[in-house]
């Protein structure tokens, strides 16, 4: 148009309403060939390294492995790479089933000390706890486990967890024990969070955090934001192990069981800089000493 016309470039791309530095940029990379033979074997190898879980990593978190083993590479093409090899994780499109313990006021409601502030920047100081359950055979009523996970908001990782047929009282103050009996002496007080459930007002539950000396929050009825931080988890958790249909309670139990150690010890977060929560707690500490 610009030959045929005999026009500066600047008025043919004002008349067609193209920036200048979109047309340049379109000319400079004309014909262009990328070279990316080097990072598609190495995200290979990052997905085959641990195949039940790699393969489930989205661009962001393989960005970051790629990153881990020494390439300098921008997220945007890792995204074109998985892209174009059909590599992105669907899994955590699908619902996921929800379990309300929510029994109205049966004991003592505490107000919302967290008010959704889940940044913390030292560890054991904010802590957040729910429960969910898990369906295998038949997914009936019958066959079910509940998990009750206590998760450090510092670094998300998970200091402590129960599966059980049954989510009563005494199954939910057992990781709350194993918890408070293991973090070391901090010089600042514990908040852990919970929302509504009949175990969290119940006096046995409470008994246990004045114990400690710990605050107790909660969040408001009917309001799952409120513990925000535990249901990502719990969506991260079942889209990337209940992919498949369990037979058997064992079964199902080992998997979450192994889940849960992949997730504290080898699933890295872009958040915490490309590492695992226990691997970022551990440098934190180091920094600190």
């Amino acid at each position: 148009m610009r030959r045929l016309f005999q026009v500066p470039i600047k008025i043919v791309l004002k008349a067609i309403s193209i920036p200048r530095s979109t047309y340049y940029y379109a000319r400079s990379h004309k014909g262009r060939v990328f070279d990316d033979d080097k990072i598609v074997q190495a995200i290979d190898e990052v997905r085959q390294s641990d195949p039940k879980y790699t393969k489930k990593y989205g661009y962001r978190r393989m960005t970051d492995a790629l990153r881990e083993l020494g390439f300098t590479v921008n997220h945007k093409k890792v995204l074109r790479i998985m892209t174009e090899h059909a590599w992105l994780c669907q899994a955590f499109n699908r619902q996921k089933r929800k379990y309300n313990s929510y029994k109205g006021t049966v004991g003592k409601v505490s107000k919302n000390l967290l008010k959704r502030r889940f940044k913390t920047d030292r560890p054991y100081q904010k802590l957040v706890v729910d429960i969910s359950e898990f369906r295998y055979g038949d997914m009936g009523q019958n066959e079910r486990v509940y998990l009750e996970p206590v998760l450090d908001l510092f670094s998300g990782e998970i200091l402590a967890f129960n599966i059980s047929e049954h989510p009563t009282v005494d199954f939910a103050i057992k990781p709350l024990k194993d918890t408070l009996e293991s973090i070391p002496e901090t010089g600042y007080r514990t908040t852990i969070h919970t929302d509504q459930g009949f175990q969290y007002q119940n006096i046995a539950w409470q008994r246990v955090l004045k114990k400690h000396h710990v605050f107790q929050s909660m969040s408001r009825k009917a309001t799952c934001l409120d513990n925000a931080s535990m249901e990502s988890f719990f969506h991260i958790m079942k889209a990337e192990m209940m992919d498949i249909h369990y037979v058997k309670k064992a079964d199902l139990i080992q998997s979450m069981t192994e889940w849960i150690d992949f997730y504290n010890n080898r699933r890295i977060k872009t958040k915490l800089n490309g590492k695992s929560p226990v691997k970022y707690r551990e440098l934190s500490v180091q920094k600190a000493a």
